[in-house]
């Protein structure tokens, strides 16, 4: 089911751009699922599209980890985020392969996306874990995967591991050209 492929850091501005707003609109998507001083983990971020939405979202008391296996990608988003005005409330981390690397924030997150990144993984099981594990009681796991991508099978795979994990399905909202879910530590 995972591929054995990570989104090059050259190509990220093919889909990272104003026009994707059209269809996903980072505040707009994620609102209902963060308010002001939450905490929120953005993991494969690319160069911050969704980031920089949360750290909008979670406001001056709020704190946005932004996590990418590509040090490019974090550059990116540590750019972006300074001339947003919003370095302040996101730290950027690197991630590994198998390895979220975050222990020191278990429990302590309201909210963690995985926005078009879950087929990446090598070992699906495992990073659920993980982000399962950075959630505090009742926190949300926001999955979307690109339709282009992923097949149903296959996304219901992912829901089916996670709820092996004790997640639990909350909704499933309309996520334009993607595979969506919400799902409740």
């Amino acid at each position: 089911m995972a591929r054995e492929h990570v989104c090059p850091w050259w190509m990220i501005h093919t889909f990272d751009n104003p026009v994707r707003r059209l269809f996903h609109d980072p505040e707009k998507m994620l609102g209902p699922y963060l308010r002001q001083g939450g905490r929120a983990a953005d993991i494969g971020c690319g160069i911050g599209f969704f980031t920089l939405g949360l750290a909008r979202l979670a406001g001056d008391s709020g704190r946005v980890y932004a996590m990418d296996l590509q040090e490019k990608m974090l550059a990116g988003v540590e750019r972006r985020a300074q001339r947003a005005g919003l370095a302040e409330r996101i730290e950027t981390r690197r991630v590994g392969a198998d390895n979220l690397g975050a222990k020191d924030l278990t429990g302590s997150l309201d909210l963690v996306l995985a926005f078009w990144m879950l087929h990446e993984v090598p070992d699906q099981e495992a990073f659920l874990r993980q982000a399962k594990d950075l959630l505090k009681p009742g926190g949300l796991f926001y999955l979307a995967e690109p339709r282009m991508h992923v097949k149903a099978k296959e996304f219901e795979e992912s829901l089916r591991l996670a709820g092996g994990l004790g997640m639990r399905l909350s909704e499933r909202p309309e996520v334009r050209l993607s595979r969506g879910a919400v799902l409740a530590a």
